[in-house]
C-alpha cells in the first residue's frame, strides 16, 4: 500500500484492504488499535460485516477491529492483544505520558499500542500480542525510573479514566448551547470554537452550531475536556432544559 496522507483514508484503506482479505481467505482479519475518532471514521464501511472491536479491559478507549467472513461470528475469534504489567517504584510520579514515550522509543509504532491504566507503583499496557518478547526484554526503564514488565498481566487492573458529574440547565439542545456551557464561556464564543473545528461528537468534527445535542453523545472541546451527555430533556419552570454529563478526568 503506497504512502496515503490524509490519516482518515489511511485507515479506511486498512479496512477495505482487510475486507478483501478476511473473503478470499475466509479467516478473520484484526485492525489496529484504533482510537474512537478512527473507530467513528470507519464504522460506515461495517454495514452488514460481522466485526468487533476490543481492546482488552472494560471501556476501553483504543481498541482492534476484528472483521469476519460469512459463518465466523467475532465472539468466537481470540484478538491479538496482550496486557503488560510494568511494576515500578510506587512514590514516582509516573505518568500515561511517560509510559507510551517508552514504548515507542523502543520503536513501537502507535497503532500498536493500546489502553495504558496507571496506577501508584503499577501501569498496565495493552499492546499487540507480537511484541510481547520484545518489550519484555527492551523495556527497562521509564523515565527515570526501572521498571518490571509481567507479559500477560492477568491481575487486578489499575483505575482507568475517572468521570465527574457535570450539571446545568441549557435554553436548547442546540451544540453551541451545551459547548457554552461545558466551556464556562458565551454562545457566541462557543460559536467559533465549533466553526474553528475545536469541538467533535463522538469523536468526529462538527462545524454545525444548530447541530442538536443528543443523550449518549460524547462531545469533545479542545482546551475544555470531553464529555457524555447523559440527559438533556427535562423541562425547567423556567423552560430551561436540565443538562447531566459526565466529564472525563
Amino acid at each position: 500500500m503506497g504512502s496515503i496522507s490524509d490519516p482518515d483514508e489511511y485507515w479506511r484503506s486498512r479496512v477495505r484492504d482487510s475486507l478483501t482479505l478476511c473473503q478470499k481467505r475466509g479467516q478473520p482479519c484484526f485492525i489496529g488499535f484504533l482510537d474512537e475518532h478512527q473507530r467513528a471514521v470507519v464504522l460506515p464501511m461495517l454495514r452488514g460485516q460481522a466485526y468487533a472491536f476490543e481492546g482488552g479491559c472494560p471501556d476501553a478507549q483504543r481498541t482492534v477491529l476484528c472483521v469476519c467472513p460469512p459463518g465466523v461470528e467475532p465472539a468466537d475469534c481470540r484478538f491479538p492483544i496482550a496486557a503488560l504489567g510494568l511494576s515500578y517504584r510506587p512514590g514516582a510520579s509516573l505518568t500515561h505520558r511517560d509510559f507510551l514515550g517508552a514504548l515507542l522509543a523502543c520503536g513501537v509504532k502507535r497503532e500498536a499500542v493500546g489502553d495504558i491504566l496507571c496506577g501508584p507503583g503499577l501501569a498496565v499496557a495493552f499492546v499487540s500480542e507480537e511484541l510481547v518478547p520484545f518489550l519484555e526484554q527492551q523495556l527497562t526503564r521509564v523515565g527515570n525510573e526501572s521498571v518490571r514488565v509481567t507479559p500477560y498481566y492477568d491481575g487486578p487492573l489499575p483505575d482507568a479514566a475517572r468521570l465527574i458529574d457535570r450539571r446545568d440547565t441549557v435554553a436548547s439542545e442546540r451544540l453551541d448551547c451545551v459547548v457554552a456551557s461545558l466551556a464556562n464561556c458565551s454562545r457566541s464564543q462557543a460559536a467559533e470554537r465549533i466553526a474553528s473545528g475545536l469541538v467533535s461528537i463522538n469523536h468526529l468534527p462538527c462545524t454545525a452550531p444548530a447541530r442538536d445535542v443528543r443523550e449518549g453523545d460524547v462531545l469533545s472541546i479542545r482546551g475544555v475536556g470531553r464529555f457524555r451527555v447523559d440527559e438533556l430533556h427535562t423541562v425547567t419552570k423556567k423552560g430551561r432544559l436540565v443538562l447531566l454529563c459526565k466529564q472525563y478526568i
